[in-house]
Protein backbone atom coordinates (compact mmCIF):
# COMPACT_ATOMS: atom_id res chain seq x y z
CA UNK A 1 0.00 0.00 0.00
CA UNK A 2 2.45 2.89 1.04
CA UNK A 3 4.23 1.93 -2.75
CA UNK A 4 0.74 2.80 -4.37
CA UNK A 5 0.51 6.00 -1.80
CA UNK A 6 3.90 6.84 -2.57
CA UNK A 7 3.28 6.63 -6.19
CA UNK A 8 -0.27 8.31 -6.38
CA UNK A 9 1.17 11.28 -4.52
CA UNK A 10 4.14 11.59 -7.33
CA UNK A 11 1.51 11.19 -9.70
CA UNK A 12 -0.49 14.25 -7.82
CA UNK A 13 2.33 16.32 -7.31
CA UNK A 14 3.60 16.01 -11.31
CA UNK A 15 0.30 17.24 -12.50
CA UNK A 16 -0.02 19.77 -9.86
CA UNK A 17 3.33 20.97 -10.73
CA UNK A 18 2.75 20.94 -14.83
CA UNK A 19 -0.67 22.87 -13.98
CA UNK A 20 1.37 25.35 -11.42
CA UNK A 21 3.45 25.83 -14.55
CA UNK A 22 0.91 26.09 -17.31
CA UNK A 23 -1.08 28.71 -14.88
CA UNK A 24 2.26 30.83 -14.95
CA UNK A 25 2.61 30.81 -18.55
CA UNK A 26 -1.10 31.80 -18.64
CA UNK A 27 -1.03 34.44 -16.48
CA UNK A 28 2.62 35.95 -17.60
CA UNK A 29 2.20 35.78 -21.34
CA UNK A 30 -1.53 35.27 -21.92
CA UNK A 31 -0.06 31.64 -23.83
CA UNK A 32 -2.64 29.25 -23.90
CA UNK A 33 -3.31 25.83 -25.39
CA UNK A 34 -5.76 26.14 -28.81
CA UNK A 35 -9.19 24.47 -28.97
CA UNK A 36 -8.24 22.35 -32.30
CA UNK A 37 -11.56 21.53 -32.64
CA UNK A 38 -12.55 25.15 -32.97
CA UNK A 39 -9.88 26.37 -35.25
CA UNK A 40 -10.89 23.19 -37.97
CA UNK A 41 -14.74 23.65 -37.28
CA UNK A 42 -15.40 27.17 -36.37
CA UNK A 43 -17.81 25.76 -33.03
CA UNK A 44 -16.92 25.21 -29.69
CA UNK A 45 -15.69 22.10 -28.35
CA UNK A 46 -17.66 20.60 -25.37
CA UNK A 47 -14.24 21.40 -23.26
CA UNK A 48 -14.15 24.90 -24.76
CA UNK A 49 -13.44 27.22 -21.95
CA UNK A 50 -11.35 24.77 -19.68
CA UNK A 51 -8.80 27.11 -19.06
CA UNK A 52 -10.90 30.46 -18.50
CA UNK A 53 -12.91 27.94 -15.78
CA UNK A 54 -9.22 27.14 -13.98
CA UNK A 55 -7.69 29.93 -14.04
CA UNK A 56 -10.83 31.89 -12.39
CA UNK A 57 -11.12 29.12 -10.35
CA UNK A 58 -7.91 29.43 -9.39
CA UNK A 59 -8.37 33.50 -8.44
CA UNK A 60 -11.61 31.98 -6.22
CA UNK A 61 -13.69 33.89 -8.97
CA UNK A 62 -17.00 31.46 -9.08
CA UNK A 63 -18.83 33.51 -11.48
CA UNK A 64 -16.28 33.64 -13.72
CA UNK A 65 -15.50 30.42 -14.20
CA UNK A 66 -19.18 28.85 -14.20
CA UNK A 67 -19.83 31.36 -17.82
CA UNK A 68 -16.45 29.80 -18.73
CA UNK A 69 -18.33 26.43 -19.13
CA UNK A 70 -21.06 26.07 -17.19
CA UNK A 71 -21.90 22.29 -17.39
CA UNK A 72 -18.19 20.76 -16.84
CA UNK A 73 -18.25 23.64 -13.65
CA UNK A 74 -21.47 22.21 -11.80
CA UNK A 75 -20.00 18.65 -13.15
CA UNK A 76 -16.79 19.22 -10.72
CA UNK A 77 -18.10 17.87 -7.84
CA UNK A 78 -19.38 14.42 -9.15
CA UNK A 79 -16.35 14.19 -11.34
CA UNK A 80 -13.92 14.57 -7.69
CA UNK A 81 -15.93 12.49 -6.20
CA UNK A 82 -15.83 9.76 -9.26
CA UNK A 83 -11.77 10.42 -9.34
CA UNK A 84 -11.57 10.83 -5.74
CA UNK A 85 -12.99 7.13 -4.77
CA UNK A 86 -11.15 5.79 -7.90
CA UNK A 87 -7.95 7.26 -6.26
CA UNK A 88 -8.81 5.49 -2.65
CA UNK A 89 -9.55 2.05 -4.21
CA UNK A 90 -6.09 1.57 -6.14
CA UNK A 91 -4.12 3.02 -2.83
CA UNK A 92 -6.38 0.55 -0.68
CA UNK A 93 -6.38 -2.35 -3.19
CA UNK A 94 -3.71 -1.79 -5.63
CA UNK A 95 -6.76 -2.07 -8.78
CA UNK A 96 -9.43 0.38 -9.84
CA UNK A 97 -12.77 -2.09 -10.34
CA UNK A 98 -15.31 0.65 -9.17
CA UNK A 99 -18.63 0.33 -11.11
CA UNK A 100 -19.68 3.72 -9.58
CA UNK A 101 -17.18 5.76 -10.47
CA UNK A 102 -17.10 4.15 -14.27
CA UNK A 103 -20.34 5.06 -14.85
CA UNK A 104 -20.27 8.82 -13.31
CA UNK A 105 -17.61 9.02 -15.61
CA UNK A 106 -19.47 7.65 -18.48
CA UNK A 107 -22.65 9.88 -17.58
CA UNK A 108 -20.39 12.77 -17.45
CA UNK A 109 -19.21 12.17 -21.00
CA UNK A 110 -22.62 11.60 -22.24
CA UNK A 111 -23.25 15.16 -20.69
CA UNK A 112 -20.59 17.00 -22.24
CA UNK A 113 -21.08 15.76 -25.73
CA UNK A 114 -24.72 16.42 -25.72
CA UNK A 115 -23.71 20.15 -24.18
CA UNK A 116 -21.10 20.10 -26.77
CA UNK A 117 -23.81 20.21 -29.38
CA UNK A 118 -26.35 22.28 -27.86
CA UNK A 119 -24.41 25.53 -27.04
CA UNK A 120 -23.45 25.36 -30.89
CA UNK A 121 -27.19 25.59 -31.44
CA UNK A 122 -28.76 27.51 -28.41
CA UNK A 123 -24.96 29.43 -28.87
CA UNK A 124 -24.25 29.95 -25.12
Amino acid sequence: MTDRLRKTALTALAVLAVGGLYAWVHSAYGFSIPCLFRKITGLDCPGCGVSRMLMALLRLDFSAAFRANRVLFCMLPVLAFAFGRMIWIYVRDGFVRDRLSTVLCWICVGVLLCWGVVRNIVGM
